[in-house]
């Protein structure tokens, strides 16, 4: 059976009268109550054109069309009623909220009273601005209200403002367990991510995704709403990912890397989602990548129109938090000065101080294309003018100049910005720096008085671990190296005084054996003296031409018995191990000896018999005589070819006369002949 068709509005026509506005009324209020909001809309304009001023037709129309999305139509609404007695401030607010005009909406908020309704939207501007102690604030003024879900935005706003170690403390407060809802098992994940509790964030997560039980939510509830299994992968989409951060925290990276690519290939994910799950993977690539994550980043940063140069694509300027959009252009610029890509990066640094202007970001990255371009004397002088004016925010600034300073070869410049981190300048390893890098300037006066104030300032300090006698040790060992022999001594002496060091009391005499020698003979008496030396006539072997070395008879005994222990500790050693046989082999019956020249050449070995020349191979058939004398030429030639060998070999190994050349002459004749006569 055919459906029926829907019936179709009717229009009036100018010459029919309207309909009474009471059935108007209740019929938009079906439309309503039917979630009919384009119909809604319809009526509610049927309405205005008999009561155009009707304050309830006005609200019907501007709350359907915010729930069609037509946020532009609902603004030009409200701009058409603005001489009307109608307040739409709150309706004006939300709505530039949702165009991420934050600052517009938040000025529309102000004409407002303090109801529950206007002070949740303006926390919610608050937290997208990222004002979190502004935001919490609010929602904490919100508790006594009941307003449904609460906590989860409080959490969330308590993670954003770093202060995730009061998570717990608040859902106790509130008595809401973690595991309540979806939403709240997520965000308390990612407060213990923030505390480093890697494995129960782990297992809060998967709790969230797969627990059925009363209380617990996940992906069977996704299941019970009939949802297909696209629609729930990408409803825990954010879950996926936030389980690959922990892994990559873990130190599991191939496991992390395989989470993203899949997430990524799959494209079943919401925009921020896929977002996320791209920059951590570029991260994880690193430069080995350049052009692929430089791709996969270019498919999320696009050049914006008017005065915002660039912005993120598909929304996602609204969807991600401030630091997520700056960390994903951070990651890109790094990636084009990688890949030497300068004009791009260049362009790209010089339109984020604009998106980011509370943030010491945009000045770090535009820092580092300087130095890139081997221009850091520029980097050194942005980074030193943005600590002057913006003191609250100079600590990671003064770090990056000392650093840009340090390796550019300008030690004096970075001494001086570590020197204007006042949380850290009288620690040891910064007074180390700023002492090497002065020393490295030749500025001696200058690193004695940063030991100075260092060894004040530990001196007048009540803390539990002072570092003032490590301070002093390197400060008198630094005087005493630059000839400062007066002052090591006195610091010297004061760690005597007042810690009875033994390393300051030897330091304190040989220094004063320099400067005064009766104050070094009173202390020498402190030290205890050395085993076998009572009985050394010091005057008398400084007169000998050398000294032997005596050695003690306590010494002899420790000698003795370390190598009596130590001839014990080698006979403990040689221990008799099992013999290993090869595979197959039965040493009871090991069968006939190995050969014993089986490592031998076969020339060498005496079972080693050359091959015997075949005689036949040479024998020529024909005729006798031509034989005969075939051979006997050929050997008339060998005779004469030995001779002259001969006569050449004894001419040049005989000493005596020509005349023992002679009788040689007849031998190798005798020889040919008697072979012949064997042939």
């Amino acid at each position: 059976m055919a459906p029926k068709p829907k019936p179709k509005p009717t229009v009036l026509s100018p010459s029919q009268p309207p309909p009474p506005i009471e059935d108007l009324f209740t019929s938009l209020n079906l439309h309503i109550q039917r979630s009919q909001f384009d119909q809604a809309v319809k009526v509610a304009d049927q309405i205005l054109l008999v009561a155009p001023s009707d304050e309830d037709a006005i609200r019907c129309k501007v709350v359907a069309l915010i729930k069609e999305d037509r946020i532009d139509d609902v603004l030009s609404v409200i701009q058409a009623s603005h001489r009307l007695p109608v307040d739409l401030s709150f309706f004006k607010a939300y709505c530039l909220y949702r165009q991420n005009k934050l600052d517009e909406s938040l000025e529309s908020l102000k004409s407002q009273e303090g109801t529950s309704a206007t002070m949740l939207l303006e926390s919610q501007i608050l937290y997208r601005l990222g004002k979190m102690d502004a935001c919490i604030d609010i929602y904490q003024k919100l508790q006594k209200s009941k307003i449904d879900s609460l906590e989860i935005n409080l959490v969330a706003g308590l993670v954003s403002a770093g202060r995730a170690s009061d998570v717990q403390r608040m859902l106790d407060a509130m008595r809401v367990k973690a595991t309540s809802s979806f939403e709240l098992a997520y965000n308390t994940a990612c407060s213990l991510i923030e505390r480093s509790k890697y494995k129960d964030a782990e297992q809060l997560l998967l709790s969230a995704r797969s627990w059925l039980t009363q209380n617990q939510v996940g992906q069977e509830t996704l299941m019970e709403d009939n949802l297909a299994d696209d629609d729930i992968e990408i409803e825990l989409a954010p879950i996926a990912v936030q389980l690959a951060y922990v892994q990559q925290l873990l130190g599991n990276t191939p496991e992390a890397m395989e989470a993203y690519t899949g997430i990524i290939n799959r494209n079943l994910a919401d925009e921020s989602s896929l977002a996320v799950a791209i920059n951590n993977l570029v991260v994880l690539k690193g430069p080995k990548y350049i052009s692929d994550s430089l791709r996969k980043l270019d498919q999320l940063i696009e050049k914006g129109n008017g005065a915002q140069r660039f912005q993120l694509s598909n929304g996602l300027e609204s969807k991600l938090s401030p630091k997520q959009r700056e960390t994903i252009y951070a990651n890109c610029v790094l990636l084009l000065l990688h890949s030497n890509k300068m004009d791009q990066a260049r362009e790209l640094v010089a339109a984020l101080p604009d998106m980011f202007a509370d943030s010491v970001m945009p000045v770090l990255l535009q820092a580092a294309v300087l130095v890139r371009e081997n221009k850091s004397g520029k980097a050194e002088e942005i980074l030193g003018q943005f600590a002057e004016k913006f003191p609250d925010k100079a600590k990671v600034v003064l770090h990056a100049r000392a650093q840009v300073a340090a390796a550019a070869g300008h030690p004096q410049i970075a001494a001086e910005s570590l020197s204007k981190i006042a949380d850290i300048q009288h620690l040891p390893a910064t007074v180390a720096t700023i002492v090497s890098l002065k020393e490295r300037a030749g500025d001696i006066d200058g690193a004695e008085a940063v030991f100075d104030s260092a060894i004040q300032w530990w001196s007048n300090s009540m803390t539990e671990d002072n570092k003032c006698t490590v301070i002093m040790q390197e400060a008198a060992s630094f005087k005493l190296k630059h000839g400062r022999e007066k002052e090591a001594a006195c610091l010297y002496e004061e760690l005597v005084k007042s810690h009875k060091s033994l390393q300051a009391l030897i330091g304190l005499v040989t220094t004063a054996a320099h400067v005064d020698v009766d104050k070094a003979e009173s202390y020498e008496k402190q030290l205890k003296p050395l085993p076998g030396l009572k009985g050394v006539d010091v005057e008398s072997l400084e007169r000998t031409s050398g000294a032997k070395h005596v050695q003690s008879d306590s010494h002899v005994e420790v000698t003795e018995a370390y190598e009596e222990s130590k001839n014990k500790d080698k006979a403990k050693k040689k221990r008799k191990r099992k013999p290993r046989y090869p595979k197959g082999f039965d040493p009871a019956n090991p069968g006939p000896p190995p050969d014993p020249e089986r490592w031998l050449p076969k020339r060498e070995r005496s079972s080693y018999r050359p091959k015997r020349k075949d005689k036949r191979a040479a024998q020529v058939r024909g005729s006798q005589g031509a034989v005969v004398r075939e051979k006997h030429e050929a050997t008339c030639t060998d005779t004469s070819a030995n001779i002259s060998n001969s006569k050449s070999d004894l001419a040049t190994t005989s000493k005596g006369s020509s005349q023992s050349v002679a009788p040689s002459q007849s031998k190798p004749s005798s020889k040919s002949s008697k072979k012949k006569s064997r042939k």
